[in-house]
């Protein structure tokens, strides 16, 4: 990866910390996607300190859809290139909330913000040979059997399970139909579950369970440098340089579950997506 500009975002903690350490070992320049600049400018030192290039930081609210797009058009102001995106953050809420923009956070931190700044970047991602987008999504998609339209938001009813897993499964259905869009166009696009990893995803939430869940389970999760490992493959890989649209798990193409692979449910969750957030893909300008 010497010389290959990497933007991630997530990248102080878990996997997205893993990824990111290894990607500077491999000579990568990287962007980090942070909301906390401290947190952002510790794991910059850490970098540094084991040799790797000094990483550009831009701080992003993902539960702020203006400070995603700030985020993207700050990237496109200052880089040339950008050889991979990894859309790594995500979140799990125990009870509902709501975003700036009024949509349940899940929703809109695991979904509409990666599908918001992979929009803005695609010209970026255009402009560079073989460039890839990689969305970290989840087993979790097997939690539900669709998007639930009559209640996208959980305003009647929110159930954490049910939200995250709707969460993932439209990382998936993002996945499908980008790739399906970009075909012939020079970039891939790929999906995965990184496993049951032990990472501090929820332990923003309040009480008891959280707190502690993560520590009582610990033994039985991988670590999160060995969950990064499928994220690091389909960035880094040869073996997938041509490969877009497909789903992995453990390095290996997985099929997801049926309702994963619906285009017609991919087009309808592209489509409301679009008018949520009032931004259309710039695909007739750069097909």
């Amino acid at each position: 990866m010497q010389g290959k500009h990497i933007a991630i975002t997530g990248p102080t903690a878990g996997i997205g910390r893993s990824a990111s350490l290894e990607f500077a070992r491999r000579g990568a320049q990287l962007t980090l996607f942070c909301r906390n600049l401290e947190k952002a400018e510790t794991l910059q030192r850490e970098i540094i300190a084991q040799g790797g290039l000094a990483p550009d930081i831009i701080l992003m609210d993902m539960a702020d859809l203006g400070s995603v797009r700030r985020a993207g058009e700050a990237l496109l102001a200052r880089a040339e290139t950008l050889d991979v995106l990894l859309n790594n953050a995500g979140v799990v809420n125990t009870t509902r909330k709501e975003t700036v923009d009024g949509y349940e956070e899940t929703l809109a931190v695991n979904h509409f913000a990666p599908f918001l700044l992979t929009g803005l970047l695609l010209p970026l991602l255009l402009k560079t040979p073989k460039a890839r987008i990689v969305n970290v999504s989840s087993h979790a998609h097997t939690f539900v059997k669709s998007m639930g339209y009559e209640d996208m938001q959980a305003t009647e009813k929110f159930r954490a399970f049910r939200e995250y897993g709707r969460s993932k499964l439209a990382n998936i259905l993002f996945t499908k139909y980008l790739a399906e869009q970009l075909k012939g166009q020079g970039v891939t696009v790929n999906c995965l579950h990184p496993g049951a990893v032990a990472t501090s995803l929820g332990t923003q939430n309040g009480g008891f369970v959280s707190r502690n869940l993560p520590r009582l389970l610990k033994p039985f999760f991988r670590s999160p440098d060995q969950g990064a490992q499928t994220s690091i493959y389909l960035c880094c890989s040869d073996e997938v340089a041509d490969v877009s649209g497909e789903y992995f798990v453990n390095c290996k193409r997985k099929r997801p579950k049926p309702w994963a692979q619906n285009t017609v449910e991919a087009d309808r969750l592209w489509a409301y997506t679009e008018r949520c957030l009032d931004f259309e893909y710039p695909f007739a300008k750069l097909g």
